[in-house]
């Protein structure tokens, strides 16, 4: 699964807009908008999730999953649930 935050975050460590990740993925501008604006988990078809997650792996950006160990080196940004706020 991907979320739309993991696919912004990704973008902007790439420094890349969402025309250049639909070029990098073979996908078309519309789709990859409709993927960013969606709530949570992006819903789609496998096969275009799949061309996204491997334009982002080609580029040099791993996706992490919740729960999930990286698998590769370097630096990284994860999400976290935040901590309670006192009352």
């Amino acid at each position: 699964m991907i979320t739309a935050a993991q696919m912004r975050a990704a973008r902007a460590l790439l420094g890349i807009d969402q025309r250049q990740l639909a070029e990098l993925s073979g996908m078309s501008l519309p789709t990859i908008q409709r993927m960013e604006a969606s709530e949570g988990n992006v819903r789609g078809v496998v096969e275009t999730l799949t061309k996204v997650i491997e334009a982002f792996n080609r580029a040099g950006v791993e996706l992490i999953a919740e729960d999930a160990a990286s698998s590769g080196g370097g630096r990284g940004v994860r999400f976290k649930e935040p901590a309670p706020r006192p009352d």
